[in-house]
């Protein structure tokens, strides 16, 4: 593996980002039940996403305890499908033990980079419309309202806002500003923005 980038870890607590890969499933799955009962995706979901490998751009974020370098835990996802000049965000997600100390706008920071990398100059996405958390979030990174999506999530019939973050590659993709890219086989050590 090689390291891509190295940030002094709070609290002794070292967090690393890479590629999603298959044998990441059975804990994405785990994750995916803790922070979206009512509508987690299946494995089958995950699978057909890794599949798409040329539009799909899948994190994983990983915790490692100190004193126990070896044995890592899973605490964040993201997804990512790039198209031809506009990128949607598919799925973020934080353990809920983990939430509120800013992985997720690590998480959604990479994928903006990797939208801009892809020359994707707009990101879209769909969030809860009872989910103020993640919609105050996404308008730190420069999203606006653009539309509505009635019953959007089942079983539970909730609504969803759409969401559009323009002129992503003057912000996200400047030399420099975009980093490097989380290749496959490469990690990104990343430091808590919170304790």
């Amino acid at each position: 593996m090689t390291s891509a980038h190295l940030l002094p870890a709070a609290a002794h607590r070292r967090v690393e980002l890479r590629r999603m890969r298959w044998w990441d499933i059975p804990g994405v799955i785990l994750l995916e039940h803790a922070a979206f009962p009512e509508d987690a995706w299946s494995v089958g979901m995950f699978w057909s996403e890794l599949a798409e490998a040329a539009t799909r751009y899948y994190l994983v974020a990983e915790q490692y305890e100190p004193g126990n370098e070896g044995e890592s835990r899973l605490i964040g996802y993201a997804g990512l499908l790039a198209g031809i000049g506009e990128a949607e965000v598919l799925t973020i997600a934080v353990d809920p033990r983990q939430e509120r100390r800013g992985l997720g706008a690590i998480l959604l920071t990479e994928l903006m980079r990797e939208a801009a990398r892809r020359d994707c100059d707009d990101v879209v996405l769909e969030v809860r419309v009872d989910n103020d958390r993640a919609q105050r979030l996404y308008r730190r990174f420069g999203f606006e309202e653009v539309g509505f999506r009635k019953g959007y999530y089942q079983p539970m019939n909730i609504d969803a806002l759409v969401m559009r973050s323009s002129g992503v590659i003057e912000r996200f993709g400047s030399k420099g500003a975009a980093g490097e890219r989380i290749e496959v086989d490469s990690v990104k050590s990343v430091d808590w923005v919170k304790e």
